[in-house]
């Protein structure tokens, strides 16, 4: 922890640590973050930080893009929301905190929740290196049905292309 200002007032010197004003930061409720989470909750289609900030900024637009991104990552990592991490794209958030599965649209790039009994695969999951497995994110791949009904299969232009994320090849050691 380094002081990062040291103020003398009536002979009392106080020091500010990095670390006390982080701890500051993420703890501290601000009208900020009650809008960031707001809009998310409001949003309720996995929006991305830039769908957020242009939410927020509709009715309050003196807010900073830099403030709606930093809450955003705030609230995911008090579980407040989660991120949602998107292969070539940007990260979208969920107000739903819950364990579940998510579904990318590889045509129109739209995240979706998936319903399915939930199975603790971090608990069942043995691993030969020794490696303490904490979480498991599924996130399904394919096209949604709205493009599907559009008989056009082949991503729009701009549309991200899936990428797999953490596979190993079949020619690859463990």
């Amino acid at each position: 922890m380094y002081p990062l200002a040291s103020n003398a007032r009536d002979g009392v010197i106080m020091v500010t640590t990095t670390a006390d004003k982080h701890d500051r930061a993420t703890t501290r409720n601000t009208i900020q973050r009650a809008l960031v989470l707001e809009a998310v909750r409001t949003l309720r289609d996995h929006p991305t930080s830039a769908d957020v900030y242009e939410a927020v900024r509709e009715h309050h637009p003196s807010i900073s893009r830099a403030t709606v991104y930093r809450n955003l990552g705030v609230l995911a990592s008090r579980g407040e929301v989660t991120r949602v991490e998107v292969p070539n794209g940007a990260d979208r958030y969920d107000f739903r905190t819950t364990p579940h599965c998510h579904a990318l649209c590889r045509t129109c790039g739209g995240v979706f929740d998936i319903e399915m009994p939930q199975v603790d695969m971090a608990s069942q999951v043995t691993d030969a290196h020794g490696f303490f497995i904490e979480r498991c994110e599924i996130v399904f791949e394919g096209v949604c049905a709205q493009c599907r009904s559009r008989d056009d299969a082949q991503p729009r232009k701009g549309a991200r292309e899936p990428r797999p994320r953490g596979c190993i090849r079949n020619d690859q050691a463990l």
